[in-house]
């Protein structure tokens, strides 16, 4: 085969069918899904995804953060291997396809290839990166992370849900501790398929995002410490109101936010009061600000501002105020080399396409840091994720999976 042509295809039923079959396990109550990291769906959904590698005809490892790593042999020994992946794991209210469909689009790849007898000079490895959401065990990408070197693998392990159970106690528990040390394997090249979580494509009517940039984030947990006191009989003027705070943060970092536009974001999306009764002001308040953009110095003032601005706001209500950085990475910039296969591939399949800068994390982030790395992306109805009401149609899938097929075989280089 000396030239990839755009008859070269995936079979779309068949993914679909994978991704409806993962989908049923691990249900959510309003249509979507409840995977959350090392829980038992999600060593149930991880079953599931063995048998069919293991059908497929690929080799699994497991490192000591239990990421996936399932593997397709090249003709070369010793060239590196391309990675395509994403993550099987999902919010407490999440989709069917958030992740799932980058995973699963491996798998097709690879039985795709089986199907037509395609050989490749470099060995293909489809990967399910352990805990991408952080919705359980923050930060988000913590095994990319700890792949790339950011975290330790001690630093993971301790990781607390809100239960008080540790990463490492619930990665043993489910039985998914494997033994490679994280970070061993070298890539060629790492590739992830992804529903866009934006409302971009589907408004330019485009059926792919070429994936150029991804936005640098911080996640900021603060915890306001107040005063309990009954909410009827506690005079105005007497309270020390950690809630009230609370509030005022929150409207500061909308105003920091749209002070940095273009490109900048900022919310909160996580708030737990104590004791978090109808009549009494809480003692402390502990919640997440979540902002992103590409542009890094803006990222480190918006943080930088937003930290002074909350200590400020408390000061002047007589409450505590401690910030944590529990989730970070800089802005990334994509293999260049890589995007253009991408928009390459796209164009010669004819489908529509658009350069796209993500606006969310993903493992591809942390890739990046160690191989050249870079991410396609389909749409999503409305651009809704994150929620059980996520939606892609059939034909998007298709046609994201057939982009990855044609990108992958070009960097894996097919033989014969």
């Amino acid at each position: 085969m000396a030239a990839l042509g755009q008859n070269l295809r995936i079979n779309p039923d068949r993914l679909w069918d994978s991704l409806m079959d993962m989908a049923k396990i691990g249900p959510g109550i309003a249509g979507g899904n409840n995977r959350q990291t090392l829980t038992d769906a999600d060593a149930e959904g991880r079953r599931l995804f063995q048998s069919w590698c293991e059908d497929a005809g690929l080799t699994m490892g497991v490192d000591k953060m239990g990421t996936m790593f399932l593997t397709r042999p090249g003709t070369e020994p010793n060239a590196l291997p391309v990675y395509v992946g994403s993550h099987l794991d999902t919010q407490p209210t999440g989709g069917k396809y958030d992740g799932v469909l980058g995973v699963l689009a491996g798998l097709e790849v690879v039985r795709t290839l089986n199907d037509l007898g395609i050989r490749t000079k470099h060995p293909i490895v489809v990967t399910n990166w352990a805990n991408e959401e952080g919705a359980r065990f923050a930060p988000a990408m913590l095994a990319s992370g700890v792949f790339a070197g950011v975290h330790s693998l001690d630093y993971a392990y301790g990781r607390k849900d809100p239960e008080g159970k540790t990463y490492g106690e619930e990665l043993k528990r489910i039985g998914w501790v494997g033994e490679e040390e994280v970070g061993a394997r070298k890539m060629h090249a790492y590739f992830e398929l992804h529903i866009e979580q934006g409302p971009i494509l589907e408004a330019e009517d485009k059926q792919i995002g070429v994936v150029t940039h991804c936005q640098g984030l911080w996640w900021l947990e603060f915890t306001l410490t107040g005063r309990e006191a009954h909410t009827g009989s506690t005079p105005m003027n007497l309270r020390v109101n950690a809630g009230l705070a609370m509030a005022r943060i929150m409207e500061m970092v909308q105003t920091v936010a749209m002070e940095n536009q273009p490109g900048a974001v900022g919310g909160v999306g996580q708030v737990n009061f104590s004791p978090n009764s109808r009549n009494v002001l809480p003692g402390k308040v502990v919640f997440t600000v979540d902002i992103r953009t590409p542009d890094l110095a803006k990222l480190n003032a918006m943080r930088a501002r937003i930290e002074t601005e909350a200590a400020e706001i408390c000061e002047a209500l007589g409450v505590g105020c401690s910030v944590e950085a529990v989730g970070h990475f800089d802005p990334v910039t994509f293999d260049p080399k890589l995007v253009s296969s991408v928009r390459a591939a796209a164009e010669r399949l004819g489908y529509s396409h658009m350069d796209l800068i993500s606006g969310a994390g993903h493992d591809a982030c942390w890739a990046a840091k160690v191989a050249p790395a870079t991410m396609i992306m389909c749409p999503c109805v409305g651009g809704l994720s994150h929620n059980e009401a996520e939606d892609i149609s059939k034909d998007w899938a298709g046609a994201g999976c057939d982009v990855l097929l044609h990108a992958v075989l070009e960097t894996a280089e097919v033989v014969g």
